[in-house]
């Protein structure tokens, strides 16, 4: 099957961006920063960006690049023979699927929150009543996996690439627009001062794990998230200034929903430590008592579903792609397949507030938290640390062939002073602070 591939480096850029900035830079962001202490959160989440996200980054698009495949068959296409890395493909797909098992259903939620508010039914709107009516998410989830696979269905530059380069141009716009609006609401000192000024005796060690957990998260890498697209593109560019790209645009994103949503918190008072509810219910809360609040309500929400569905188109395009290598099949008859999987697997979300109620930790977790433990907790910085040792040592793909492949092309290159970076900070630090993390979990 001959590879596919990107018609430009805009296109490059915008998707392997769109694919990081989603629900991880606007839902979860936000609420992860309210309840880690805002600005100190935000200094240790901007730390494992520079010092573990992009090095993970990096390594992921030269291997997806060098491979020529999806991440299901990369490891054993780069690996010396008699290597048994194979498996480590199979843990993407797992990844992948898992992520979308709850991340489908966050972005049916958004897409129903843009609809009540697009029709006018938008004062009565409740993120508990929401989750609990088993009939909206199943509906928006379906929505959701529909309008994903039906873009899939056509060939990578007539549907994802084309898509994509639209939907995060005006994402970037309306992003804007709701910023200056929130900087001129009463309480926007206040809340920006919680969001942008470290309060350094808020750190803690759950607080190192938690931005971690995010950076890897937001950046969708250790998975695959990034190889797919690695893997479709040429060599005129090296991949660390690529890299560079797409986490400047990520972050810049993440930081702009902070300045739109904390601002809101304080002048309306509302709780920053809310959690997962604290975009729905703020937000609602928020336009519901502002002038235009329709008007001002449909644009943020179109927003969140633009965000939502650049992540959604990604991560489906890797499963499709990884799919599509072990069977042979079409476009069409893949998309069919993913989709109907994807669907199913995302009903124990979607039902999990309600009829398929499961407890996986502590009292009051779900479904979304059990799928959210799988992927942010354990395959993201795991497969992050298995891609640091895999590119840097020799038992693996090994370090010069690693570097080979990300500094071909004209651009910034990785130099040998980062080489103790990649090979020994990278996978010690990822290694103690998911210890760390395991063994503080709140298990029960």
């Amino acid at each position: 099957m001959e590879r596919e591939r990107l018609g430009s480096r805009m296109g490059f850029i915008m998707l392997s961006a769109g694919c990081a900035i989603g629900c991880g830079n606007v839902w979860k962001f936000p609420w992860m920063c309210g309840q880690n202490g805002g600005g100190s959160f935000l200094l240790v989440y901007f730390l494992c960006l520079a010092v573990l996200g992009l090095p993970a980054m990096v390594m992921e698009f030269a291997m997806g690049r060098a491979a020529q495949t999806s991440p299901i068959s990369m490891y054993r296409r780069l690996q010396k023979p008699g290597g048994r890395w194979g498996v480590f493909g199979l843990l993407c797909l797992v990844g992948n699927v898992a992520l979308m098992a709850f991340y489908a259903v966050v972005a049916g939620w958004l897409i129903y929150y843009l609809v009540r508010f697009v029709t006018g039914q938008y004062m009565d709107l409740g993120f508990g009543t929401m989750i609990g009516d088993p009939v909206v998410n199943v509906a928006f989830l379906l929505v959701t996996v529909v309008l994903a696979f039906s873009v899939l269905c056509f060939d990578l530059t007539g549907g994802l690439e084309r898509v994509t380069k639209w939907m995060m141009s005006v994402l970037l716009v309306l992003m804007l627009v709701l910023a200056v609006r929130s900087v001129t609401l009463s309480g926007a000192a206040e809340g920006l001062s919680f969001y942008l000024r470290p309060d350094l005796s808020a750190l803690s060690g759950q607080v190192v794990v938690n931005a971690m957990n995010q950076a890897f998260f937001t950046l969708s890498t250790g998975m695959g998230g990034m190889a797919i697209f690695g893997s479709y593109i040429g060599k005129e560019r090296s991949l660390l200034g690529e890299s560079v790209n797409v986490i400047l645009l990520d972050t810049f994103v993440a930081i702009i929903a902070g300045i739109i949503i904390f601002p809101a918190c304080f002048t309306y008072g509302l709780e920053v430590t809310a959690g997962p509810s604290l975009l729905f219910d703020t937000m609602a809360t928020v336009f519901a008592n502002m002038a235009g609040g329709r008007l001002w309500g449909a644009l943020f929400f179109l927003f969140m579903v633009f965000a939502a569905l650049s992540t959604v188109l990604g991560v489906c395009e890797n499963i499709l792609a990884m799919v599509r290598e072990l069977t042979g099949w079409s476009r069409p008859k893949g998309c069919l397949v993913c989709g109907a999987g994807i669907f199913a697997l995302g009903l124990t979300t979607a039902l999990g507030f309600s009829v398929l109620r499961f407890q996986p930790f502590a009292a009051g977790t779900t479904w979304l938290d059990f799928w959210d433990f799988v992927v942010s907790t354990n395959i993201l910085p795991l497969g992050s640390l298995v891609q640091a040792l895999f590119c840097c040592h020799a038992f693996g793909w090994g370090w010069d062939h690693f570097v080979a492949e990300a500094n071909t092309g004209r651009g910034l290159k990785v130099q040998p002073w980062m080489k103790p970076l990649f090979c020994c900070i990278v996978p010690a630090v990822i290694l103690f602070i998911y210890g760390y993390g395991l063994f503080t979990f709140p298990w029960r």
